[in-house]
């Protein structure tokens, strides 16, 4: 059977050995090359990767006076989750026929319900699913799926069409738009951070990453604990050590937001033990007393890698799934302890750039395949499982059973009720109207959004006319509009459009010529519903 179904997409499988490792090359490669680009930049790096500090984010302002204090915990599954193995159909005769020697055993089981279960290497997630504290999205992806990790990746993180190359993320639109107007200030807190995680267009917008980027537990522990990026004490006296002091005391300060992560590591405490040797834990260690802490991020991500198994899954998949489960575990109890109780402000969510075939292969592990879970974790959140199962009975030998939930459904749903922000906002930063998944997780009341009356929504150049600028804007309720543009002092230099609209989304056409505007740097100004916003632009 393994070798009848072995699928042919050039990379998804070790058997076309040069494509599989080229397609890792690439990803490695466009990672130093995105790396390369922000030091280019002005970033800065610690150890191998860059950081930098940014303007501050619309969430951030927003949040920082407003009544939504929640906190959202990407966790980066790197590889592609197989889902079959992680959530298994009990009883399903299919599953162990197409799987003789890495299906999981239903003695191996412990039950989500009477027809679901996970491997007993998850047993750790067993109390959160009982205290309502977890949900299962079956079968995630997105139609016409790659196979490629580089590829695919981008498409999760960038929330496109697999047809389309988006160079922006889902959460760097979020954070670069929410409330850009109301920004007057550096933020002397990070808006996002991530930790391990090289390939960071989840937080990338237009203009920078959003995020700060820390390469390793232990280059985060060095700035939490000394406020630096580098250490100036301990330096010889060779020639290229007596130049290094000049470097680092330049470059230490420029590090924004080193006292504030300082502060909030001093503030904060781990107070459960975290598993040893698990370098998700270490990471979730690190988010938990950061937020325990009050840093006022609102955003994290983590990762864990090693799920591109393509051998010897039974081995090494509940190892995977063991060190989550753990790690999550102890996070969450880590929250719910102290003087308040955090972990009904936190959501976690997984996530993974594919599934797995449904089909084992001859080196007992699974190949690149279509759809696998997404698991939710927050105090009072519930529990239950949403999405249809793979239907394995009718199974082709070239492609797998379709997935049942779109993953940018899952994202909008998080941006509009975790978040708390208006549907208009977040179909804008997915790029089209999505369907929200009702109850997935808890509706923050009232949204906060936009005031429920108008967002600036930012600017691109138009796909297809040369020349032209997109404005981006949208109304929540009907009434007049004035979008101007102002010269860098802030002085009106033309109002480009003054008229009444109705509810919706709207984009202006801004081609500089016709309003005799020479090159430069400009502002623009949308006044709607009493409010004012205003943005930079480079014309």
């Amino acid at each position: 059977m393994c070798e009848k179904h072995k699928k042919t997409r050039p990379g998804a499988t070790l058997d076309n050995q040069a494509a599989h490792e080229q397609d890792h090359r690439l990803w490695s490669r466009r990672d130093f090359l995105s790396a390369s680009g922000l030091v280019g930049a002005g970033g800065l790096l610690l150890g191998k990767l860059p950081v930098r500090a940014f303007q501050p984010t619309p969430l951030l302002a927003a949040l920082a006076n407003g009544p939504n204090d929640r906190i959202l915990v990407l966790i980066r599954l790197d590889g592609g989750n197989d889902g079959l193995n992680t959530v298994i159909e009990r009883g399903n005769t299919h599953y162990y026929d197409l799987r003789p020697n890495i299906a999981i055993a239903e003695n191996n089981l412990w039950a989500l319900s009477n027809e679901y279960g996970m491997p007993l290497a998850t047993n750790a997630l067993q109390p959160m699913w009982q205290d309502e504290m977890m949900k299962i999205v079956l079968n995630v992806g997105y139609p016409e799926p790659n196979y490629s990790h580089f590829r695919s990746y981008d498409i999760v993180a960038s929330a496109s069409s697999s047809d389309e190359v988006v160079n922006s993320g889902w959460m760097g639109r979020f954070l670069d738009h929410e409330y850009a107007a109301f920004l007057d200030a550096p933020p002397t807190v990070p808006p996002a951070l991530q930790i391990g995680v090289q390939s960071n267009l989840v937080f990338k917008s237009d203009a920078a990453n959003m995020a700060l980027a820390i390469s390793s537990p232990e280059e985060f522990y060095q700035i939490a604990q000394t406020g630096l990026l580098y250490d100036t004490s301990s330096l010889g006296n060779t020639p290229r050590e007596q130049e290094l002091p000049y470097l680092r005391h330049t470059a230490n300060p420029a590090f924004r937001y080193a006292q504030t992560i300082k502060d909030a590591y001093a503030r904060g405490k781990n107070q459960v033990d975290y598993p040893t040797a698990n370098y998700l834990a270490e990471q979730m260690a690190i988010v938990a007393r950061l937020i325990k802490g009050n840093l006022g991020s609102r955003v994290f991500m983590v990762e864990i890698g090693g799920f591109d198994t393509h051998a010897d899954q039974l081995e090494s998949h509940p190892n995977l799934l063991n060190r989550l489960s753990t790690a999550v575990k102890a996070f969450y109890e880590d929250l719910a302890i102290g003087d308040n109780s955090l972990e009904n402000n936190v959501l976690s969510m997984t996530f993974s750039e594919f599934g797995r075939t449904i089909y084992e292969n001859g080196s007992q592990g699974t190949d690149h395949g279509w759809g696998t879970p997404v698991l939710l974790f927050g105090g009072e959140i519930g529990n239950g499982l949403t999405g249809t199962y793979q239907d394995l009975s009718n199974p082709n030998p070239y492609t797998d059973p379709e997935f049942s939930v779109d993953f940018r459904n899952i994202y909008a749903t998080i941006l509009q009720d975790w978040l708390g922000n208006h549907p208009e906002l977040v179909n804008f930063v997915m790029g089209q109207q999505q369907t929200t998944i009702n109850g997935l997780v808890p509706a923050i009341a009232p949204a906060i959004g936009d005031n429920n009356k108008c967002a600036l929504l930012g600017h691109n150049p138009h796909p297809t006319l040369p020349g032209v600028i997109e404005i981006k804007y949208a109304m929540m309720q009907n009434g007049p509009v004035r979008v101007q543009l102002l010269d860098a002092a802030g002085h009106v230099l033309r109002t480009l459009q003054n008229e009444y609209k109705n509810i919706g989304s709207y984009i202006f056409n801004f081609r500089p010529s016709d309003w005799y505007v020479a090159p430069g740097y400009y502002l623009y100004r949308l006044q709607a519903g009493g409010q004012v916003f205003q943005r930079d632009m480079k014309v």
